[in-house]
């Protein structure tokens, strides 16, 4: 499930324009497999690579090496190390990653190595749980009380009418309309049991919504406990701009790329 902000791609490029950008991040980073702490560093770095979503790596001098095996390293310019991670009888074949010999912009990578995210149980920003990747300190996601008239449309049907909503605007996405249920046709949407989750929001849940005879699936959304930065949008729904009709101020708005 790609939910906004879920494969995140408001990286600022023109930081990219050399192919990485690495700095220094100021917290705690842990992650954890299998029950077990594998790494935990105050000193991991912030990495950017094209068209990767941030990553953390950490020095390995605080990474539970006893837990990881090397597997093989790819040949090429910059040669890539992988671990295999195993915690008793749970593996991941493939782990982790790093630049054996890494020179040039990758020069601060070395003795430094990152994890696949999704194959980690669980990270951690100081006490407070990531999802999908870093928070991105260059990315912003400012909620706004709002008396704009908004109105959903889907296939000519009214299911959502608000004068009092709360707009989302986050760097690099279109913005999002976020919508009290008291003004959803709540009865015309079907619950979905489709989750995502946003290292900026938290963890949302999904509706269907009615187009004739059938339904759009996965057409709106809400997080019900969104992380402390994003109070207020806390149950409240959001149409994807990209597949409903959507008006502001009674005017239609560009259906946003899907």
């Amino acid at each position: 499930m790609q939910a906004q902000g879920v494969v995140h791609k408001a990286i600022d490029r023109a930081r990219l324009r050399d192919g990485v950008h690495i700095e220094l991040s100021p917290r705690r980073v842990r992650t954890y497999f299998g029950g077990k702490l594998i790494a935990d560093s105050q000193r991991a770095l912030l990495v950017y690579e094209t068209k990767r979503p941030p990553a953390y790596w950490f020095p390995i001098a605080d990474v539970r090496m006893e837990y990881l095996s090397l597997k093989d390293a790819s040949k090429g310019a910059n040669d890539v190390l992988r671990w295999r991670l195993r915690v008793n009888d749970q593996v991941i074949e493939n782990a982790a990653r790093a630049y054996a010999k890494p020179a040039g912009d990758l020069a601060a990578l070395d003795d430094h190595l990152t994890f696949y995210w999704d194959e980690m149980d669980a990270w951690f920003e100081e006490d407070e749980e990531v999802f999908v990747h870093p928070r991105d300190p260059y990315t912003r996601v400012d909620t706004v009380h709002s008396s704009r008239h908004v109105r959903v449309e889907i296939g000519g049907v009214v299911v959502a009418e608000t004068r009092r909503p709360v707009l989302l605007f986050e760097t690099g996405l279109p913005t999002r309309y976020y919508i009290p249920k008291q003004d959803v046709r709540m009865d015309l949407l079907q619950a979905s049991s489709s989750v995502s989750r946003c290292p900026y929001k938290g963890v949302a849940r999904y509706w269907s919504g009615p187009l004739g005879a059938s339904m759009i699936q996965d057409v709106v959304w809400s997080y019900p406990a969104p992380i402390p930065e994003c109070p207020k949008i806390e149950n409240l729904l959001s149409f994807y701009n990209e597949r409903v009709d959507l008006y502001v101020d009674g005017v239609l708005q560009d259906r946003a790329m899907d």
